[in-house]
């Protein structure tokens, strides 16, 4: 197996590729949302009316002789090769990404994403992992439900007569017809593929309890599928690969191409039709946002932009839509915050600017720009100046300032566990200042 790593925000030549040249050849230049398109998993989902750059981020792109990696994580694979991408945050084997995905998505503590010999193991159980999140976005919409044609052989005769087949099964004539009979079901090809991954999953070490997090969907997918036979689960599977149209149900569609990866697990390089191309990619800047609220949730309102929730408007008449990272619930004493997935020194110019209008609108006095610090620097203040340099009266205020926060990142974590224990301390230090 080619396996090469690299890290996110990173320019690495071309040439440098070359083992993973099937995987750059598909994904070089191309956004997230081509990228979903061609059916590759990508965190945060893509919304059409999200006003933020995920829609056009890339995973790498053309820059001379050189590819420019983005703010993204992950796993991509084709045939034998896998491309890896790290945190840059990270020395060594990469604890923070892992981390990020166990407090994000509810991750199990037990992926091993660093070992090179285990990658494909990484990506499945990645894809495994993934299961309960897309089961319980798709059953928002209930169970699916379709045509499908059953085939019969009694005295009830409720459809189309099969002569053929009724010659072959009543011959002598004992009572029964063969017929065949269209209904509205939920037990149909789709909920049996889910099943079908239900069960499947129940046989892994951790399953019933990653399935635990989805008890109420999966209970809704047993109780729809009757007629599951165990036996049964190729003949599914190449049904399914005729994926679902209908646009209510856009969620089983991505539902129906997950329990197709996981169910073919390494058959086929893990790829079906005419995907060449297949993995798992998380926005960086996504991930360690959402990391950030897990933490300061007490202390901050946290509208959405990605899901286009709590919006919030600079002007009367809802002008000027804005998407603050954190507002702070104290209304006496309003407190801004940003979430950044940057080091210290490129915090600056339009992060400064769009802070202040923030700030500003909601008449804050304080800012913090959150971010991941793993190089020890200290927290640095920023005052805000007052005058002009055409009058000679340029001074610092003292009643406004945005403060460059960082959390630290362990540098020289043993093993995964030592990782965790010290970023819990560096989680405790973070949250004093608040």
């Amino acid at each position: 197996m080619n396996l090469f790593k690299i890290k996110d925000n990173q320019l690495k030549l071309k040439t440098d590729f070359a083992d993973v040249k099937a995987i750059t050849d598909i994904i070089a230049d191309k956004t997230f949302e081509q990228l979903e398109k061609d059916g590759i998993f990508v965190f945060p989902e893509v919304i059409k009316d999200a006003d933020d750059i995920s829609r056009i981020q890339m995973v790498l792109q053309s820059y001379n002789d050189k590819y420019v990696s983005g703010n993204i994580m992950g796993f991509l694979g084709a045939g034998d090769q896998r491309l890896v991408i790290e945190s840059r945050f990270s020395t060594g084997e990469d604890y923070l990404f892992q981390y990020l995905l166990n407090k994000v998505m509810d991750f199990p503590n037990i992926v091993d994403l660093e070992a090179d010999a285990n990658q494909d193991n990484a990506l499945f159980n990645l894809l495994v992992f993934l299961f309960p999140h897309y089961l319980r976005k798709a059953a928002r919409k209930g169970a699916f439900k379709t045509y499908i044609r059953r085939w019969c052989n009694d005295g009830n005769v409720r459809g189309t007569i099969d002569v053929a087949r009724h010659i072959r099964m009543n011959t002598p004539f004992v009572g029964n017809i063969a017929y065949s009979q269209r209904e509205y079901s939920y037990d149909n090809y789709l909920m049996e593929l889910v099943r079908h991954t239900i069960e499947y999953i129940k046989t892994k070490p951790y399953g019933r309890r990653l399935l635990n997090s989805a008890k109420d969907e999966v209970k809704l997918v047993i109780d729809s599928t009757t007629d599951y036979t165990p036996g049964e689960r190729k003949k599914n599977i190449e049904y399914n690969k005729n994926t679902i149209r209908h646009a209510y149900y856009h969620e089983y569609r991505d539902l129906q191409r997950l329990c197709i990866l996981i169910l073919q697990n390494k058959k086929q390089q893990m790829g079906y039709g005419k995907r060449k191309v297949y993995g798992i990619l998380f926005d960086g800047a996504w991930l360690w946002e959402e990391y950030v609220n897990s933490l300061v949730e007490g202390y901050f309102y946290h509208p959405m932009n990605k899901a286009g929730k709590d919006k919030q408007w600079l002007f009367a008449g809802n002008n000027g839509l804005i998407y603050p990272d954190f507002i702070g619930k104290d209304d006496e004493n309003r407190v801004i915050a940003d979430a950044k997935y940057k080091p210290m020194g490129n915090i600056g110019n339009q992060d400064y600017l769009q802070v202040l209008a923030y700030m500003f609108r909601f008449d804050a006095k304080r800012a913090f720009y959150f971010y991941p610090e793993a190089s020890g620097q200290n927290d640095k203040e920023l005052w805000l100046n007052k005058g002009s340099s055409f009058e000679g009266n340029v001074s610092t205020r003292d009643d406004v300032c945005l403060i460059k926060h960082g959390l630290r990142i362990p540098r020289d974590a043993r093993d995964y566990q030592d990782f965790e224990q010290q970023i819990g301390m560096s989680e405790i230090s973070f949250l004093k200042i608040l």
